[in-house]
């Protein structure tokens, strides 16, 4: 295992450690190797938006927290 592969491996088990409310995974390119940082929402309370996609998971991540705070917003206008 390359040092890119094991980081990549790092930072998608923090984000889903991080994240629960949603399913993180990288979808998988034309070629064959793995692209874009992906997360389906599974918990209402933890987003507002059925799927974020981003290019990196620091991007993912930033957004995640958006997400998060998007639906404390809702949940306190209720």
């Amino acid at each position: 295992m390359d040092t890119q592969t094991s980081s990549e491996d790092r930072d998608l088990a923090q984000l889903r450690r991080d994240f629960t409310g949603h399913r993180i995974w990288r979808a998988m390119r034309w070629d064959g190797q793995l692209g874009d940082w992906v997360a389906s929402l599974h918990d209402s309370s933890a987003g507002i938006d059925p799927t974020v996609i981003c290019s990196t998971p620091e991007d993912l991540r930033a957004a995640l927290r958006s997400e998060a705070e998007r639906a404390a917003a809702r949940r306190r206008l209720w």
